[in-house]
């Protein structure tokens, strides 16, 4: 692969955040691409992703019913990416299942794990993103979703790495944290040169997050094995523990898991919420009415009132102040899916400009992101859809200098 690009498998496309990312580095060629919204008749993020790389080799179609049908309708290709969505992962034993297991109807990572299955020709690495919340899920047993993952990752024969990344603590525009992980087969040289090296010179210096987002160690290493199948996992796993065996940085190799909690090692420039403000072009649409500013200035004020659960049971429920309007010299709080439309929130940002107060376009959004000015616009697409996407996206800037790393290791090995 010396000369030639890396081809990719992009899933839950979104409006192409990874493929943004890695095509930065014109090492990647993305030969497929997927993007279903299962919700909703109108396929607006699929219509943008096609807008801006074109129709060609882009499925809009369920990834469920993609894989039912033959994964071989997929290219063959070398990296599969993707932010899949935050599902429950458990497994159940079925008696009219050969392999006596089924993931839940539905839940996306299942169709991940039957492409890397039966795929003649599986793909070599794997670059996934998911919530931070991942390594701590669910309440009642701390880690199980992603014990789930890592051993069935295992038994498919890739090795794994992953770190919760906060973009801004690396200097890009929005405090937003997520969990990326990064699969090696063990039939690549990366796997080999993982299986010699000692497991915390990875973590901290060797492997490819750790060359893409520097760290301190921040505590020791501990090791653990993930044992039973898949089905024990999902029924016993850390049953009565307290806390998520998984910390913010680690590795699982032939079964093994070694995780660590590492702290961010960075110094350089850093892009704050007032870098990104677009001042004089802003429409009156965004600036906040008179008569609604006390309504905002409630919900980002700290509260306390009594609530009644589902059980008929009374609690205090309590939530503090936020800072508002938002503080234009730090990266700004992370986007949600809500951030779009006139309607007061507690989560909106708000900013103040010489005009007064006002909520951020959607051109400010995708600059948080670190995506072009006006990627998502559109004839028929709304400023408030717009938002809805960003608060989905992940923040380009990451995916860049993972892909930067990841394709020195799929290389050099």
């Amino acid at each position: 692969m010396k000369n030639n690009k890396v081809k990719v498998a992009e899933l839950f496309a979104g409006v192409g955040g990874f493929r943004l990312g890695l095509e930065k580095n014109n090492d990647y060629e993305i030969v497929w691409s997927n993007q279903w919204e299962p919700s909703t008749k109108m396929q607006h993020a699929s219509m943008v992703y096609a807008a801006r790389f074109g129709q060609e080799n882009h499925s809009n179609e369920d990834i469920n019913e993609v894989v039912t049908r033959d994964v071989e309708e997929i290219p063959d290709h070398d990296l599969l990416v993707g932010g899949f969505p935050c599902q429950d992962y458990s497994v159940a034993t079925t008696l009219n299942n050969s392999k006596g297991l089924k993931g839940k109807k539905g839940v996306l990572w299942w169709a991940i794990h039957k492409i890397l299955e039966d795929k003649k020709n599986k793909p070599k690495y794997l670059f996934l993103e998911n919530v931070d919340r991942l390594l701590k899920s669910p309440a009642s047993q701390r880690g199980r979703d992603f014990a789930v993952m890592l051993k069935s990752l295992n038994d498919l024969g890739y090795a794994v790495e992953w770190r919760v990344i906060n973009a801004a603590e690396y200097g890009m525009p929005q405090r937003r944290r997520r969990t990326f992980f990064i699969g090696y087969h063990k039939t690549t040289e990366a796997y080999k040169t993982l299986s010699k090296s000692k497991k915390i010179d990875w973590l901290l210096k060797k492997g490819t997050i750790a060359n893409a987002f520097p760290v301190f160690p921040d505590n020791k290493l501990e090791e653990f094995e993930i044992k039973g199948d898949l089905v024990e996992i999902t029924n016993e796993f850390n049953k009565n523990g307290k806390l998520s065996p998984f910390q913010n940085t680690g590795l699982l190799f032939n079964g093994k898991v070694y995780t660590t909690k590492t702290k961010p090692n960075y110094s350089g420039n850093k892009i704050v919420l007032g870098d990104v403000l677009q001042n004089g072009e802003v429409t009156p649409e965004f600036f906040i009415d008179e008569k609604d500013k006390e309504k905002w200035a409630y919900l980002k004020g700290a509260k306390s009132f009594e609530r009644v659960s589902k059980d008929g049971f009374k609690y205090k429920y309590s939530e503090g102040g936020m800072i508002f309007p938002d503080a234009l010299d730090n990266a700004s709080r992370t986007i949600i899916t809500g951030e779009g439309g006139k309607s007061p929130s507690r989560f909106k940002h708000v900013v103040v400009s010489d005009r007064g107060l006002r909520r951020l376009t959607p051109v400010e959004l995708e600059r948080l992101n670190m995506f072009p000015d006006n990627h998502t616009k559109m004839e028929g697409i709304t400023d408030a859809k717009r938002a809805f996407f960003m608060g989905n996206a992940l923040v380009v800037g990451v995916i860049e200098k993972i892909g930067i790393e990841l394709y020195k290791k799929i290389t050099n090995g």
